[in-house]
């Protein structure tokens, strides 16, 4: 067998899409338990090679307009039917239908696909209206996932595309989306950054205590009886007015001899 033989039969007994170095890892295991000399040759091709076949395959099936086609996506290299032949094809599996979008879920995932990641807010800004039900459709149907937080005040989730929303729309990687370069230098509407609470001033004690209270603490000053301490360390007594003659008490002197 060719080498181009081997490599198309790797990709049609693929349940999923191969990579051209899966390949080239495949022909290099096959060799390992074999003597046959077309394995050991084949185990020396790079997947540069491998993917220059799947090029070339790619084109045969094309000219000779066969019901299926070799095409490449994001996770590999895929044996598929065409895609005029869906209506016939379709009816060997009644019971799968095909999942739509409806208009407001594809406009909120063009938005993501094209500026991710992005924020829900940010989403909200260019469509107008809230997407929380278009949001949880396409997380659900696993075309978006969550790709971090944003440095944003507040932390905000960023929405990216997913592996499966490159797979079910053929595309090897974003960029192969229509007119992308155009699209992602058009200015569209962001969220405003919400703006960090600001501290209440604190206004002075006397312009925050009631005036009973300032009132009370004037009159303490005033008659409080207190010593205030002088450069040289030494105290200096204030001088206290006698108390009334009904306020004061006899003394009594003590007999030392009582003790």
């Amino acid at each position: 067998m060719t080498l181009k033989q081997v490599v198309e039969a790797l990709v049609f007994a693929s349940q999923k899409p191969m990579m051209p170095k899966e390949i080239a890892s495949a022909l290099k295991s096959a060799a390992q338990d074999s003597t046959d000399a077309d394995a050991l040759a084949f185990s020396k091709v790079k997947a540069a090679e491998v993917a220059a076949l799947l090029e070339q395959l790619k084109i045969e099936y094309l000219q000779a307009e066969h019901a299926f086609q070799l095409v490449e996506k994001a996770s590999g290299w895929h044996i598929v039917t065409d895609p005029a032949a869906g209506l016939w094809v379709r009816q060997l599996y009644p019971e799968s239908k095909p999942a739509r979008l409806s208009g407001p879920a594809l406009e909120t995932l063009a938005i993501i696909a094209y500026r991710q990641p992005i924020t829900r807010a940010d989403i909200e800004a260019v469509r107008g209206v809230a997407v929380d039900g278009m949001m949880q459709t396409l997380l659900e149907k696993g075309l978006i996932r969550i790709a971090g937080r944003s440095e944003a005040p507040g932390r905000p989730l960023l929405y990216e595309t997913t592996q499966y929303f490159l797979e079910h729309f053929g595309l090897k990687s974003v960029d192969e989306l229509p007119n992308t370069q155009e699209l992602r230098r058009i200015n569209l509407p962001t969220a405003p950054n919400p703006e960090e609470p600001k501290a209440e001033p604190q206004l002075p004690l006397e312009e925050t205590e009631p005036a009973e209270v300032q009132s009370m603490e004037a009159q303490s000053v005033e008659t409080e009886v207190s010593a205030e301490t002088n450069g040289g360390g030494e105290s200096e007594a204030v001088p206290v007015e006698p108390l009334p003659e009904q306020f004061e008490q006899p003394t009594e002197e003590i007999d030392p001899a009582k003790e």
